[in-house]
Formats: structure tokens, sequence, C-alpha cells
């Protein structure tokens, strides 16, 4: 699929110009933008079902008997009226207007998340469940479509597997982001590689086995899932807290985008053309990269 699309003939544009390189193609592209939009959904949707039992729990079991709880978002009466609070590992903030107890002014409600970041924004479990189970399958499909024909036509391990090299460079390229110097090239740098290895590779994986493992109809299926992963609750605590790690992943990679040149990173992911700095800049040739 990408080598198909990286090999077309280059246009009249791509002539004139040598800096610009077609360097996202159909394929690579369509799966982003499909992924893009189904974790926006599963995200809003998941906090909505979050909501209906907004506390998370290391172990097999939870209730009142067991002391594992290791986040709740709540809220309680206090002198000065209801407040909202999250707890993390024992430690209470004070999150009013935000989690716990928020709406419009005078209108407030106890909500672990404000109604502006569910979807639906009003309690309804079950269409938010619909919601997240039709996006999360997508995820999954094309995910796994992804990797097997990143393997097939060697996507994955030219473009994406670091190399020994890219290694060497890790701390050049550390120092660089720092500094938001930035060099473009058509290969991705080690950085990029890492981190977009990190989410394909192992967060977007382990979403979808915690995703699995805390559904009871896979119990009969998979029934070593659940144990391999703690029980139903550590999955449930590992699925929120890999939902945490790519929300700031997504925060970190819209700021690279915009301290990169957000006109050139927004070209490339949507017509496939990147504009790269001229050769003389370069310390090595360019390789080629879906």
């Amino acid at each position: 699929m990408d080598s198909a699309d990286t090999a077309q003939p280059a246009s009249h544009a791509q002539k004139k110009d040598a800096t610009l390189v077609y360097r996202q193609s159909r394929w690579t592209r369509l799966t982003h933008w499909l992924w893009a939009i189904s974790l926006f959904f599963m995200l809003l949707s998941g906090l909505q079902i979050f909501n209906a039992r907004p506390q998370l729990y290391i172990g097999k079991q939870s209730g009142f008997e067991f002391n594992n709880t290791v986040l709740e978002i709540g809220a309680e009466n206090t002198a000065n009226g209801p407040r909202g609070f999250t707890e993390v590992l024992g430690h209470r903030f004070d999150t009013t207007g935000v989690l716990g107890w928020s709406g419009p002014a005078g209108q407030e409600t106890p909500r672990a998340f404000p109604a502006w970041a569910t979807i639906p924004s009003y309690y309804d479990l079950g269409t938010a469940r619909v919601v997240h189970f039709f996006f999360a399958w997508i995820l999954t499909t094309t995910l796994l479509v992804w990797l097997i024909a990143g393997l097939i036509n060697g996507h994955i391990s030219r473009d994406l597997a670091p190399r020994l090299s890219d290694l060497r460079k890790l701390p050049r390229d550390v120092i660089d982001h720092a500094k938001l110097k930035f060099h473009h090239t058509r290969e991705y740098n080690t950085l990029q590689k890492m981190a977009y290895g990190g989410v394909l590779f192992v967060l977007l994986p382990l979403m979808i086995i915690t995703g699995l493992a805390m559904s009871p109809s896979m119990d009969s299926v998979l029934p070593w899932l659940n144990e391999l992963l703690g029980g139903r609750q550590t999955a449930r605590t590992i699925h929120f807290s890999v939902m945490v790690l790519l929300v700031l992943f997504f925060i970190v990679h819209i700021l690279m985008i915009l301290a990169a040149g957000p006109i050139n990173e927004l070209r490339s992911i949507i017509t496939g053309w990147y504009r790269t700095d001229p050769p003389a800049k370069h310390d090595e040739p360019a390789e080629r990269s879906a």
C-alpha cells in the first residue's frame, strides 16, 4: 500500500522545487485521520463512561472493604457549599468548576468530568458505550491492517524502526528540539521514530488489550487475559492511564507542529507533499519515507 503510493511520478511542482518531496502516502494519511477521529470520539465517550464509576482501583475487586483506590473524582458538601475534588493516591485536590462539581452558574451538578468534555454532554451511558465501541472497532481494524501492510511492504522496518545511527543522534535531537531547532528532511528523526513507535506499538495495542479485558463477554473467549493484567479493575486503571498518555502525546504533537511550521506539516499529512531543507543543510542524504 505505502510502496505503491510513494512510487508515483513527481509532479510538475516537484520538478521545479527540489525541496518539495512526497513524504506521506495516501494510506499513511488515511490511517492517520481515521485514528485521530476515532481517538477523539473514544476519549469523550470514554470520559462519559468513566463518569458512571469515577474511581480507579488496583486489583481484581473494589468496594467498601477494599483499600485499593488510586484515583477518585467526586463532590462533597462543605461549610462553603458543594465542592468538587480529585483524589490521587490519597492526596486530595479541590477541582471545583472542572472536575467533580461543574456546570453553568447556579446549575452545577456532581459529575466527574464536565459536560463539555463528554459525548453525549448529558448523562447517557448507553449512547456513550455505543459510540465508544463503534470507534474502537474502527481503530482496531485499521491498526491491524496497517501493521500487516507495514510489515509486508517494509514501511515499519524502513521508516519507523530506530537504527543504531538514529540512537547515536538521540542526544543531538533532544538538544535541537529543546532549542526549537528543527531539521526538515524526508525521513523521521530519532525522537519522532521513538514517539510514533511508542504510540503505534505500545500505547494503542495496550489500549485495545485492556479494553478487551474489561469486557465481560470476552471472559469466555480469552479467560486468561483478565488474569494476565491483574484483574478487571487493574485493566481499567491501565486503560485510563494509557488514555492520559495519549492525550499528553497529542498535546506535544500539536506543539511540535506549531513550532516546526504548521503549514508545511499540515500540507504533508493532508496532501503528502513536504518541503525539506535545501540539500546543502543536510548532514546526510535523505532516505525515502512513507
